[in-house]
């Protein structure tokens, strides 16, 4: 059996109604402990979602020339907020 985390087996325990009443955070929390708790191999990509990763991944090696930084992606938004 994997390993879960104690905070993990709590709320798994929770109803939904319980679960409902975690604040955002906990809820966050939980959120990404399962996340972080799949593997890929347990959630393989079809044969065309590979395909996209792959010619998305190809773009973005081509593209990154005309990439920003996240200072400049922000100075661009905040000129552009009255």
């Amino acid at each position: 059996m994997p390993h879960i985390p104690s905070n993990v087996w709590r709320m798994m325990t929770l109803s939904h109604d319980e679960i409902a009443k975690l604040s955002p955070p906990e809820r966050l929390a939980l959120i990404a402990e399962l996340w972080d708790s799949i593997t890929d191999a347990e959630v393989p990509m079809s044969s065309a979602q590979r395909r996209e990763l792959d010619r998305r991944l190809a773009t973005f090696e081509q593209d990154r020339s005309h990439a920003v930084s996240w200072e400049e992606l922000k100075a661009e938004l905040a000129a552009r907020t009255p």
